[in-house]
């Protein structure tokens, strides 16, 4: 009798614990459902939910799992210290599923106490309406060079659906489209989205808007994703050397990178003591060893090195110095 007492205080107690825990790592969550509303075949659909630690112990995420195969779950950053965040992206299988679908995704952690917590997307993937390719890709751009991409548009249904509009939400992106076809309720469409030349350096992660005369689903989305890369970068910067004691020799070395191959020309730094060994080969990475050899006396290294290249657009790129030269202790050689 006392054994059977005993047992059920403690699963009364464990039940208790478990359930006290889960409002904690629901609040991690400030948004936990995402509706894609109506979207098309073949697009690439995704949404990023953020778990915000507002704890003050670091939260890890085990693993996540879907309910339903036209969801699939992956963990971006899985780690979250306290005041950071972690990421779940949940992403429409456009291509396997079609109609109204939706799925729970069961997050689980493990750190700093096992808890599940629900989050629910849902969604109307369109069979009438087709992108191909589903998503514009626009890669790695170089600052200042722009892009341009095109995706064909097919849709089945009436005979007078039109694309009336195109609206994006970044100044950066633009689109035309134009009607290519149209016969027994099929039309098709060329969309050309196209990246300024004045896009800055960074992600690019637009959607494009459709805005069609269909009175049910008058909107359909399109992403837009790349990334806007400096066309020379130096690093690290700034470039650390340390205490460094008169006369000692010291090794680093610079990471110079392109948008394209390119020709190191000459390397010159303000601050006396230094010396390069660049490659003559055009590539996209080179990586230069560098030898600093400190002077007789004491100094504060503050100054700048200079990378001149073959790139036209932006031929110099420069990582500053610093450090400090120790002199010698006195009776010392």
């Amino acid at each position: 009798m006392f054994r059977q007492s005993w047992l059920a205080a403690v699963l009364v107690i464990v039940g208790t614990g478990m359930a006290a825990g889960q409002p904690w790592a629901d609040s991690l969550f400030a948004e936990k459902s995402h509706d894609f509303k109506a979207v098309a075949r073949a697009a690439k659909v995704e949404h990023a939910f953020v778990l915000r630690n507002n704890t003050q112990h670091t939260v890890h995420i085990s693993s996540v799992r879907s309910s339903c195969g036209c969801t699939q779950p992956r963990v971006v950053k899985d780690t979250a210290a306290p005041g950071e965040e972690a990421i779940v992206v949940a992403a429409f299988n456009t291509r396997g599923f079609t109609g109204k679908r939706g799925a729970w995704v069961t997050v689980t952690l493990d750190r700093p106490q096992y808890a599940e917590v629900q989050l629910r997307v849902d969604g109307y993937i369109r069979t009438d309406v087709v992108f191909d390719p589903g998503l514009v890709s626009l890669g790695s751009v170089g600052r200042g060079k722009g892009a341009e991409r095109s995706v064909k548009i097919d849709y089945a249904g009436r005979n007078d659906w039109k694309i009336e509009q195109v609206k994006t939400s970044s100044p950066y992106v633009a689109a035309d489209v134009v009607e290519t076809a149209r016969a027994n309720g099929r039309v098709s469409y060329n969309l050309v989205v196209r990246l300024k030349n004045d896009a800055p350096i960074g992600y690019v992660n637009n959607e494009l808007l459709l805005l069609t005369n269909d009175r049910r689903v008058t909107q359909v989305p399109l992403k837009v994703e790349g990334l806007v890369v400096a066309n020379l970068t130096v690093s690290p910067s700034p470039l650390m050397l340390g205490t460094v004691q008169a006369g000692q020799q010291i090794k680093r070395q610079l990471i110079v990178k392109g948008a394209r191959p390119f020709k190191i020309l000459e390397i010159v730094a303000e601050d006396a003591g230094f010396s390069f060994q660049p490659s003559d080969e055009a590539k996209l990475v080179h990586v230069v060893p560098l030898m600093f050899e400190a002077g007789a006396s004491a100094q504060t290294l503050a100054g700048q090195i200079l990378v001149r290249t073959d790139i036209e657009e932006a031929p110099t790129g420069a990582v500053s110095v610093k450090g400090q030269v120790e002199a010698p202790l006195a009776g010392t050689n």
